[in-house]
């Protein structure tokens, strides 16, 4: 069954649906990030693995991700959003079943790889299908919702895991994706909607070349991270230039490339993805380095950890859906630049904590944070969808994923860089750095009011 290209988005039962089968999606793609990185010291020493080893259960996904987005973005473009989507959600469901099945690592590792694929084409096109899903004037009400699912689902994480881990095996961390996986397919093939599709061909060559930059680029950013030998994170970074280099060359005079040049040509779309680059940045800097800072630094447990960074997401599902309805009335720029404001006031509060602060000394602090960051998450998610017009959604819905994954990766590189400076300090250099990149975040998006906009509905 197919709906029709809808003229303004779908209306009551059919909206109600599509909606429910984009949050079980979104919601298990978020959440199994979090729960793997919770059960990895679990999953290491039930298969016998070193720690180092075990890390790839999450960098395979990780990998498999970053140089797939923007390829299947393209080729949503091409055979509609909806048939992507619901392929990458089937491959996920599949991918699931064999994580709970491996034996080893090394089986693990492989399934991971290929969840990774299968996450990629639902993350890939999920902000477009957005676009067709919700009525117009309701585009930033849609994006909040989204914005919410991933906050909620990012928090609840680490309860999930502990919770599935008291009662049994880290192999049904996975096994329980695959009933709510074949949900979500079944409601995707039903209530979807079809969308117009673009006349290009895919472009096997650009693709190629985007895997080989991003793929080095997060393995680079990652070697750096975790301070590796010097040669190996020079070589892939330079790979990485190289091949980045080739990518633009070949993109530019594509009337459709795979990586969105002809998208930053447009002064909002460019300025709203530098805008998130930024944020993601410090959210990065912030979440790798602050379990340091409260375990040792402040000499408290993990489980004490995982409470006090539960505030940042809990405080960004509440302020995110509030954000989403505004950026349908007020500019962006505006709801953007105030909220990364409020995250870099919050950032530099947590960077000059006392020596010996309380629990509740942290905990409004995190509040401050998560309510900048998801009253800014919402209005740019709008910002950028709404600067392309719809037969490019597929590009612009991959640099809102691409964006997110670089900046994390950047974010980490950067704390590695603090720790080296001094193991002592470091945290609250890494959080100072995070403010920064906020401040200068919200500068660039208040930058968006100077720029002309070009606001594309359908």
């Amino acid at each position: 069954m197919t709906i029709p290209v809808p003229e303004d988005g779908l209306r009551g039962a059919r909206l109600l649906s599509a909606v429910a089968t984009l949050t079980i999606a979104v919601g298990l793609s978020a959440l199994d990030t979090s729960i793997a990185n919770t059960a990895l010291p679990t999953i290491a020493r039930d298969l016998n693995a070193t720690p180092a080893d075990s890390v790839w259960v999450v960098n395979a996904y990780q990998l498999a991700l970053v140089v797939s987005l923007l390829p299947f973005a393209s080729l949503g473009e091409i055979i509609g959003y909806r048939r992507v989507y619901v392929w990458g959600l089937a491959v996920f469901t599949v991918a699931s079943l064999l994580c709970a099945l491996s034996w080893s690592l090394p089986t693990l590792t492989a399934a991971r790889i290929v969840q990774g694929f299968g996450a990629s084409g639902v993350m890939s096109v999920n902000t477009a299908l957005i676009r067709f899903i919700y009525p117009s004037n309701m585009l930033g009400r849609g994006v909040g919702n989204n914005a919410l699912v991933v906050a909620v689902s990012t928090a609840i994480g680490p309860t999930v895991a502990a919770g599935i881990l008291s009662v049994g095996h880290w192999q049904w961390l996975f096994a329980i994706n695959v009933p709510l996986g074949l949900a979500a397919v079944i409601l995707a093939i039903r209530v979807l909607p079809d969308t117009r599709r673009s006349s290009h061909r895919f472009d096997f060559g650009s693709a190629a070349l985007n895997a080989t930059t991003f793929g080095f680029l997060i393995f680079g950013i990652g070697e750096a991270a975790h301070r590796a030998d010097t040669g190996v994170t020079v070589a892939a970074l330079g790979i990485a230039a190289v091949s980045g280099a080739a990518l633009i060359r070949r993109q530019l005079g594509l009337p459709a490339p795979m990586l969105p040049v002809d998208l930053y040509r447009r002064p909002i779309f460019a300025l709203s993805s530098l805008t998130s680059l930024c944020s993601f940045s410090a959210q990065g800097l912030a979440f790798v380095s602050l379990p340091f800072y409260f375990q040792t630094n402040l000499g408290l447990t993990a489980v004490q950890t995982g409470l006090l960074l539960t505030p940042w997401p809990a405080m960004t599902g509440l302020a995110a859906p509030i954000a989403g309805p505004l950026s349908d009335r007020y500019p962006p720029a505006v709801l953007g630049g105030i909220g990364l404001a409020i995250l870099a006031v919050g950032l530099a509060l947590i960077a000059l904590l006392p020596a010996h602060p309380g629990t509740m000394d942290i905990v409004w602090r995190m509040m401050i944070c998560g309510a900048g960051f998801g009253f800014f998450q919402s209005p740019n998610l709008r910002a950028i969808m709404s600067s392309a017009p719809p037969e490019r959604s597929g590009g612009a819905s991959g640099i809102v994923a691409t964006s997110r994954l670089v900046g994390q990766a950047l974010g980490a590189a950067l704390v590695a860089l603090c720790f080296g400076i001094s193991m002592r300090t470091g945290p609250s250099l890494a959080l100072t750095l995070a403010a920064m990149f906020s401040a200068a975040g919200s500068l660039v998006s208040f930058s968006r009011l100077a720029a002309k906009p070009t606001v594309f509905r359908r």
